[in-house]
């Protein structure tokens, strides 16, 4: 299925793995890769060597095109940048609007720019700097979402720019690819769908409460850090957004003190971090600490299988996943169901 998105990355089907943190690694994104989809490696989490090794080992295991996601204000960005240059990354995608300079930096040595938005004007101003496309998330995504679904917000930027437009939050399947073609979009972005499958690197165990939750079990909090994100409720949210302030304090207090053993922060750099993350909110201390440690609240589930410790981002499509297929048997089934939807509209003409 030829769109702009696959002309435009050299993909052969219009499906982009998302850049989760600690979920999407080298075996992931070959995996996705090699399945004819865009697989696009997270970064934020890596050191700037620890990157470096990333891309060369996703490159040793598929010639297939790739991506890598970079968090536009880090204050290594263009370090990183430079890495994907240097190492022939075909595409960069960004969780925050790339500066105008980065993005142009990118565009001149032939890499894709694909910024991720949330609202009309986000879209409308990186289209205005020069991005190559734009990957558009609805309400219903995992992680740090908007309020805005996705059937309203897609069309919107559609209409808004003339670029190739991923739409992403709550996909997982080949009708829901045809529903996004026939909004306009040029493919689909899909983060929980390609994180159960078994190619991913996620814990069985964390897998099994991913596949045992129904819509309702997924909900979108302030209580962690400030910001509306979505995830798996838990014992830590319900504890978090069932406590006064200070309780909510106390077991920050508590959860930040095992995860600064694990990171290796101390009690200022970890205060420092948690106000860099206020972004303007008005954030309890409790929220500070947890803001600072969000990385590592993700790791201590998506990695170590900690899920009393940490948090599990997820989409509302989580609520109706109930298979781990690997990353080649789901893509080719997206397209079939794809196909077939299309045949189905075509006879009913």
């Amino acid at each position: 299925m030829e769109t702009a998105l696959t002309r435009l990355t050299g993909v052969r089907h219009p499906l982009v793995q998302t850049g989760m943190g600690w979920v999407a690694g080298p075996r992931l994104v070959s995996a996705t890769a090699n399945a004819g989809a865009l697989g696009i490696l997270a970064s934020a989490t890596m050191t700037l060597d620890r990157l470096r090794a990333a891309v060369r080992e996703v490159r040793a295991r598929t010639d297939a095109p790739f991506g890598v996601n970079l968090r536009a204000d880090a204050a290594d960005a263009g370090e990183r940048v430079r890495i994907l240059i240097e190492e022939g990354v075909r595409v960069a995608s960004f969780a925050l609007a790339p500066s105008r300079e980065l993005i142009g930096e990118l565009k001149e040595a032939g890499v894709v720019v694909m910024p991720t938005v949330g609202a009309r004007r986000h879209a409308e101003k990186v289209a205005a700097w020069g991005a190559d496309a734009v990957l558009v998330q609805g309400a219903e995504g995992g992680g740090h979402t908007g309020e805005v679904a996705t059937t309203v917000l897609l069309p919107q930027v559609v209409d808004a720019v003339d670029l190739p437009v991923v739409a992403a939050g709550g996909f997982f399947d080949g009708r829901g690819l045809v529903a996004a073609l026939a909004y306009g979009a040029a493919g689909v972005a899909m983060g929980t769908r390609f994180l159960l499958t078994s190619d991913s690197t996620v814990p069985e165990a964390v897998k099994a409460r991913y596949l045992a939750a129904t819509v309702r079990d997924v909900t979108v909090t302030r209580a962690v850090d400030g910001l509306p994100h979505r995830m798996l409720r838990t014992d830590l949210v319900d504890a978090l957004e069932h406590s006064g302030r200070v309780k909510a304090l106390f077991h920050a207090t508590r959860r930040a003190s095992r995860f600064r053993r694990l990171s290796g922060l101390t009690w200022r750099r970890m205060v420092r971090d948690g106000l860099a993350l206020r972004h303007g909110k008005d954030l309890t201390w409790s929220q500070v600490l947890l803001a600072a440690n969000t990385p590592m609240l993700l790791k201590a589930s998506m990695v170590d299988g900690r899920t009393d410790l940490g948090v599990m981002a997820s989409g509302q499509v989580a609520g109706v996943i109930d298979d781990l297929p690997s990353c080649a048997e789901l893509v080719e089934r997206i397209m079939k169901e794809a196909e077939d939807a299309r045949r189905r509209l075509t006879a009913s003409r």
